[in-house]
């Protein structure tokens, strides 16, 4: 599956340090004009929930690049997917609601609680947005913490498939994979594979995130 040299821990890395270097301004600048949603865990936390919810509700891929950027700053923000977590579930354990605005510019207040399994749902997908990052060619984001982003556990059951579709994104220029074959790697790894649909809208993900992160082609 992969072509020869290439593992599913080390993707083919070019040399792009143009491109990373207009990354790494970018996200700096994204950072700071956001700062109140990057003054704390906690506000990071409820930024990415809002984004995650504002796309499950909506749709559309402008909204889903809004939540990988709300991702992209956590993961170089020193952020772990665990840390984000425990933010959440506190928020749900002591009854937390928190206001989630119809627009981002401004609109009608709303008062929403947090369940666990959009929690479950939501960091999971930052995650696989972390391991996506870390598939990447060096240094596409720069990440102010030595701490890993992600638990050995989640790395290990998302890595491979977050690598199969790098290794096609960046070696054969392609946007999208036959969802059998990245359910295969699903039994593989962990005996079980997900709903095709499901499968879809991760692999989405994946190649939004290298969309985001490492551009390859000129945009239209």
């Amino acid at each position: 599956m992969f072509l020869k040299g290439f593992t599913r821990d080390k993707v083919y890395q070019a040399s792009h340090q143009t491109t990373s270097k207009r990354l790494i301004c970018q996200q700096q600048e994204s950072i700071s004009s956001d700062d109140d949603e990057y003054r704390s865990s906690r506000n990071i936390a409820i930024s990415l929930l809002k984004r995650y919810r504002n796309f499950i509700d909506k749709g559309g891929g402008d909204n889903l690049k809004e939540f990988i950027s709300a991702g992209v700053n956590a993961y170089a923000l020193g952020c772990t997917d665990e840390g984000l977590r425990k933010e959440l579930t506190n928020m749900n354990e002591y009854s937390t609601e928190f206001e989630e605005m119809e627009t981002y510019g401004g609109g009608t207040s709303l008062k929403s609680k947090i369940c666990y399994e959009e929690v479950n749902e939501c960091i999971l997908w930052l995650s696989i947005i972390f391991i996506t990052i870390l598939c990447t060619p060096q240094p596409t984001i720069v990440r102010w913490s030595p701490t890993s982003p992600v638990s050995d556990e989640i790395k290990l059951q998302w890595n491979g498939f977050c690598a199969i579709i790098a290794n096609a994104y960046y070696l054969r220029g392609m946007a999208w994979l036959p969802v059998k074959t990245l359910q295969l790697e699903q039994m593989a790894v962990v005996g079980q594979s997900e709903e095709p649909s499901v499968v879809a809208g991760r692999m989405r993900l994946v190649f939004s995130t290298l969309e985001v992160v490492s551009p390859q082609w000129p945009r239209v």
